[in-house]
């Protein structure tokens, strides 16, 4: 595991993901996994159990970065193949300009 850094929990936003796991101060029990978007429960435990800082390895990808998740997640040509068919074209041509980073 790669060194932790603390987040503010004041810092998590809705619809937030990271790279790698993030940890409660603890550093052991999970707030959110890989790849997991922030949830209002998660965002409604942090005031309930008045969280100051969270910790994790990866870096915040804010939604609006959403083009970047595929490279941070490790998505294969598979996963893309079936998410662009899944998908609106809105979201596809999104997944296109991905392929040609």
């Amino acid at each position: 595991m790669g060194m932790m850094k603390k987040i503010n929990a004041s810092d998590a936003k809705l619809n937030m993901l990271f790279s790698a796991p993030v940890y409660f101060e603890d550093g052991k029990n999970m707030f959110l996994a890989e790849g997991r978007t922030v949830k209002p429960y998660h965002l409604a435990a942090i005031k309930r159990w008045n969280i100051k800082y969270l910790l994790t390895s990866g870096q915040a990808i804010e939604p609006s970065e959403g083009v970047n998740i595929e490279r941070m997640a490790g998505f294969d040509k598979q996963k893309l193949a079936a998410a662009k068919n899944a998908s609106s074209s809105e979201a596809a041509s999104d997944i296109e300009e991905l392929e040609e980073l």
